[in-house]
């Protein structure tokens, strides 16, 4: 079952996607990506005014969802009725929140609100649709994972923690579904250039944030940050049928952070 069309590298033609966190950000890219790859995308966030704006720009290519991953009743509706409309063929996991802060400095509250969303929301999302895919022979499971669940990052405590399970999540669903024409893989983003960025530089180094902003983008060693649409790309690929031989895996896009040090 090709998805991929003469001269069109990683079509997604007549896919179904859904993409949570797809309000802004590297979600929003991937959204923005899978539509142009052909796909018709189910947008999910917790903000719905900003998916719906999503929907009006990519007028009858995709569809808005207000949607709580840490919430499973949300969840569960939300899937359920996607899929009995429209059977559900990928599913990227990238909604997430992040934290700075140590094991002293973060509290209950900040630890708990990590695995809820960038966990729990996982975990719900795939335990949705999972088993409709597999029913079908056929998925795509992509959850985003970051630098931070294989490298020691400073402040990153809950963060690093949260990332960790997304991986170790991504191997075990690989295994239990290779069999049943199931893929899942994740990925791991380095610094990339979201509005996530500049707020944390405005409210931390305000008046500083061109200076703080040149730091973080040289801890690359490519020099720079990512940008969403990289991100969006890479996932484009390993949602299409250019990767069927890839799952269980891994994929680091991150400019060299994790090997090029040192």
């Amino acid at each position: 079952m090709s998805t991929t069309g003469s001269g069109t590298m990683a079509s997604l033609a007549k896919r179904v996607a859904v993409v949570t966190g797809a309000g802004s950000g590297i979600g929003r890219a991937i959204a923005r990506e899978f539509e142009r790859a052909g796909a018709h995308v189910h947008a999910l966030d917790r903000d719905a005014d900003a998916v719906a704006v999503l929907e009006r720009e990519l007028d009858g290519h995709v569809t808005a969802h207000a949607c709580d991953v840490s919430d499973d009743a949300s969840v569960q509706r939300v899937f359920a009725a996607i899929d009995a409309a429209t059977p559900i063929h990928i599913l990227v996991n990238n909604a997430g929140v992040s934290h700075i802060g140590n094991v002293e400095n973060t509290t209950p509250a900040d630890f708990e609100r990590l695995f809820r969303v960038n966990v729990q929301g996982v975990f719900h999302c795939t335990r949705a649709i999972v088993g409709a895919m597999a029913a079908r022979n056929y998925g795509v499971i992509i959850n985003m994972a970051s630098v931070a669940a294989s490298a020691g990052l400073a402040d990153r405590f809950a963060y690093s923690m949260s990332k960790g399970a997304v991986v170790a999540m991504t191997y075990s669903i690989a295994r239990d579904y290779v069999a049943r024409g199931v893929r899942c893989n994740s990925i791991s983003p380095g610094r990339v250039h979201t509005p996530f960025v500049d707020g944390y530089l405005a409210q931390h180094y305000p008046g500083r944030e061109a200076e703080m902003f040149a730091k973080l983008a040289a801890t690359q060693p490519i020099g720079r940050m990512g940008t969403p649409d990289e991100i969006a790309k890479l996932a484009r690929y390993l949602a299409s049928d250019d990767a069927a031989f890839v799952t269980g895996s891994d994929v680091s896009i991150d400019g060299g952070f994790l090997r090029l040090h040192g």
